[in-house]
């Protein structure tokens, strides 16, 4: 994401905090500012996983889903989406200690 989306993102998420913006609002806002989650292969979450030196149960807990769910996408079986994508995807560009 770019700078500037990143930077109207955070006021808007303020705004809507203190309550001068509506959550229709919010969620167009959400919508435009943020991109979506990049589809990620099996190979990929295990390469996530592995930079963050944590074992699949721990990673599952990390990320707040089940251990079957993250044996699952590293076989590729299923692919992560939702929360978890991003989740991943913030993992992969900015490190775990930024959602920690």
């Amino acid at each position: 994401m770019s700078e500037i989306l990143e930077n109207m993102h955070e006021l808007a998420a303020s705004l809507h905090k203190v309550g001068a913006m509506d959550d229709i609002t919010m969620k167009a806002m959400k919508d435009l500012c943020l991109p979506e989650a990049r589809k990620l292969d099996k190979d990929e979450v295990r390469s996530i996983r592995k930079k963050t030196r944590m074992s699949q149960p721990v990673f599952a807990a990390f990320l707040g889903v089940s251990s079957s769910a993250v044996a699952q996408w590293e076989r590729g079986v299923k692919s992560p989406s939702g929360p978890a994508a991003r989740l991943l995807d913030v993992i992969d560009r900015k490190g775990a200690e930024a959602v920690a």
